[in-house]
C-alpha cells in the first residue's frame, strides 16, 4: 500500500498563492491602518487650524520626501510623518510580492520564472530606489 501523506510535501503552486495573497492583503491593510493613524493624529493636531490657501501650491518640505525624514516624523509621531510612512509600506508590498513569487520560482526550480521575475523585481526595485532622494 503507497503513503499518501502530504505532510512532507514541498511548497506547491496553491502554497505560493496563499503566501502572496496573504501577504498583499496584509499589506495593503496595514497601511490602510497606519495611513488612518496618522489622518486622524493629524486631526487632532491641526483640526482647529484655519483652512490654507489652495491658490497656490506649496509641496512638503524635505522631511517628508526622505526617507531619513519620515522615519524622523514617524519616532516623533508627526501626523504627515506617519501618513507617509503608511504610503511607503504601500509601495512596499508590491515589491514584497514580486521578491516572494521569486522565491517561490526558485524552490520550485523554475528558470524562466526565475529569470523573468529577476528583471521585474530588479526593474521595480530601480524605478522605486532611484527616485529617491538621501
Amino acid at each position: 500500500m503507497m503513503n499518501t501523506n502530504n505532510k512532507t510535501k514541498n511548497l506547491g503552486d496553491r502554497d505560493i498563492e496563499l503566501l502572496v495573497g496573504r501577504l498583499l492583503r496584509t499589506g495593503v491593510v496595514t497601511a490602510s491602518c497606519i495611513v488612518l493613524l496618522g489622518g486622524i493624529l493629524f486631526l487632532i493636531q491641526h483640526g482647529a487650524s484655519p483652512m490654507p490657501s489652495y491658490h497656490h501650491f506649496a509641496g512638503e518640505s524635505a522631511n517628508y520626501t526622505t526617507f531619513g525624514g519620515i522615519l524622523s516624523g514617524v519616532l516623533q509621531l508627526n501626523a504627515k510623518g506617519i501618513v507617509q510612512f503608511g504610503v511607503m509600506v504601500l509601495i512596499a508590498t508590491p515589491v514584497l510580492r514580486i521578491a516572494l513569487s521569486l522565491i517561490g520560482f526558485v524552490l520550485e526550480k523554475d528558470l524562466l520564472y526565475v529569470v523573468i521575475t529577476t528583471i521585474v523585481l530588479c526593474v521595480m526595485l530601480f524605478s522605486t530606489i532611484g527616485g529617491l532622494k538621501v
